[in-house]
């Protein structure tokens, strides 16, 4: 366990931990294929968008929505088909209908009572915005992979979250269901960490991909972070 009360801001990665975005993907992906006569399970889905995605992002930086176009543009070269314009740019166009995790505003609400609340996010500026408004939380700073022009896992991303927060590094910390994107990264910056593990009951490790590390604390929801931070706030969402 570790002592909430030395940070004063919490860093959150923003798809897959506090919104839904396999869901997302799969909304978009699986009806797609499926009208191209290629039929894959989820898991393949969101195995191969993983791998297109680390693909792209590892290259000359290209904004989130270009690297989401060229993703549907792989699984047709993969899959033998070619996408139409409109097939192109159905994943970065439905961003803005992405919902977040069912305990995900609540907790949110909560953690604000107490921390600074910060996005560290691998997306655009107005891909965000749409995902604000579902958030429903003031950020007291928001950091896109367009503002650093470079994608997470890469150092850029945290050193300038970091500039911009302004304080000691041992008074934040990060909140990520991506072991490769952010919980590798930030604890080699000496960042302290905590491994939203939202398919622990699954023993699935999930679309962000697998990597070696140790978070400082693994949590399987927001909730139950909320919970841990404040006694005021139960694992059933209830205030007190």
């Amino acid at each position: 366990m570790i002592s909430f009360n030395q940070y004063k801001a919490l860093t959150f990665d923003c798809y897959g931990t506090l919104i839904d975005w396999e869901n997302g993907i799969l909304g978009v992906l699986k009806p797609l294929l499926r009208v191209h006569n290629t039929n894959l399970n989820n898991e393949q889905i969101l195995e191969i968008f993983a791998e297109f995605e680390a693909e792209l992002e590892k290259g000359e930086y290209i904004k989130y929505r270009e690297v989401l176009k060229r993703v549907v543009q792989k699984f047709g070269e993969r899959f033998g088909f070619e996408p139409t314009a409109d097939e192109l740019n159905s994943l970065a166009n439905s961003i803005q209908h992405w919902l977040p995790f069912p305990d995900t505003v609540e907790a949110l609400r909560a953690l604000k009572q107490k921390f600074k609340l910060v996005i560290i996010s691998n997306v655009d500026d107005d891909l965000f915005a749409f995902s604000a408004k579902h958030l429903e939380v003031e950020f007291d700073r928001i950091i896109t992979a367009e503002q650093v022009k470079s994608y997470k896992p890469s150092l850029n991303n945290f050193r300038f979250a970091i500039e911009r927060i302004n304080l000691p590094l041992e008074q934040i910390l990060h909140v990520a269901a991506s072991l490769y994107h952010d919980i590798v990264t930030a604890k080699s910056l000496g960042i302290s960490t905590v491994w939203v593990n939202r398919r622990a009951d699954q023993n699935i490790v999930g679309i962000t991909g697998s990597a070696v590390s140790q978070p400082d604390l693994e949590v399987p929801d927001l909730k139950t972070l909320a919970a841990l931070v404040s006694p005021k706030y139960t694992k059933d969402g209830l205030q007190l």
